[in-house]
């Protein structure tokens, strides 16, 4: 039985894969484990490196994305062909040096919890990173019911029983939090160090800061389903005042404001049924969650 899976979703880093490949290995000489590379479609060597890597290496295992799903989807894909206990996902960049994943292994045997995240003293990300970060983590506090003091690091440990109840979820827009969230409650977290990024630039942009924003949301919540219904309340009492007022004959002076208001409420609405009836439509229509181009499983 393989102990750990380690998962490392890649994207345009040439010039960090095989160097943090080989530091995992060092580090995992002597206990089993395997190595799970996902290229989401690189625009650089990555898919080749990551390739020539895997070739006979028995504790490697390549997948190739035939397009760029994004980091979730990778993940996901990653996490279907895991065959570890323990599940780590961690990013390409070297910002998580490979010797604090023995902490996440250590706190989950520990304390026995299903999913340990990480968390930095300092973080060496760029400004925007760090303020995206702390949105989508207010976010998922409100609409995931997140305690407040658990910080989502995208470097962290799965349990293999949690990671089977995970790829259950076949849809389009796979949010690996939320699915946590809704399967667990056993959460640890651990200190470690965090580096900076040694090369190239960071992938994170507001693009997919908005879009992840979107999934949650949209995807693993009802909570805006129900703000809505209560804004259609305030809605109709404002309206109701309005009509008073002309009866008693008070004031016209309201009227521009409430029918604005009024028809940005209706659009507000609008879009946000429409989002939530296109993630269900490219859901049914069978939008694949990722598709592999080529694999190397041994």
């Amino acid at each position: 039985m393989i102990k750990l899976s380690i998962i490392i979703p890649v994207y345009n880093s040439e010039n960090s894969i095989e160097l943090l490949v080989s530091r995992i290995q060092h580090e995992f000489v002597h206990d089993s484990h395997e190595i799970i590379l996902i290229n989401d479609c690189s625009g650089d060597n990555s898919a080749e490196i990551c390739k020539r890597v895997s070739m006979g290496n028995n504790q490697i295992k390549f997948i190739s994305l035939r397009k760029n799903f994004g980091e979730f989807n990778a993940v996901m894909c990653g996490l279907n062909y895991s065959k570890g206990l323990f599940s780590v996902i961690i990013d390409d960049d070297f910002q998580n040096p490979p010797s604090e994943i023995r902490k996440l292994v250590e706190c989950a045997e520990l304390d026995n919890y299903d999913v340990v995240y990480s968390h930095y003293n300092t973080k060496k990300h760029s400004l925007f990173r760090n303020v995206g970060s702390t949105c989508i983590n207010y976010l998922n506090s409100f609409l995931l019911n997140k305690p407040s003091d658990l910080y989502l690091s995208s470097f962290k440990l799965i349990r293999k029983e949690v990671v089977e109840e995970i790829i259950k979820y076949k849809g389009p827009y796979p949010y690996i939090d939320g699915l946590i969230f809704r399967t667990t409650n056993s959460f640890g977290k651990v200190l470690v160090e965090h580096a900076g990024r040694e090369h190239g630039q960071s992938n994170y942009t507001f693009r997919k800061l908005f879009s992840l924003s979107m999934s949650i949301i949209f995807g693993y919540s009802l909570i805006p389903i129900r703000l809505t219904f209560i804004m259609g309340g305030i809605s109709v009492f404002l309206s109701f005042l309005f009509f008073l007022t002309l009866l008693l004959g008070i004031s016209h002076s309201m009227i521009i404001p409430i029918l604005l208001f009024s028809m940005g409420f209706v659009f507000c609405n609008v879009a946000l049924l429409g989002e939530y009836m296109g993630k269900n439509y490219m859901t049914l229509n069978g939008t694949p969650q990722y598709i592999i181009k080529e694999k190397i499983i041994h």
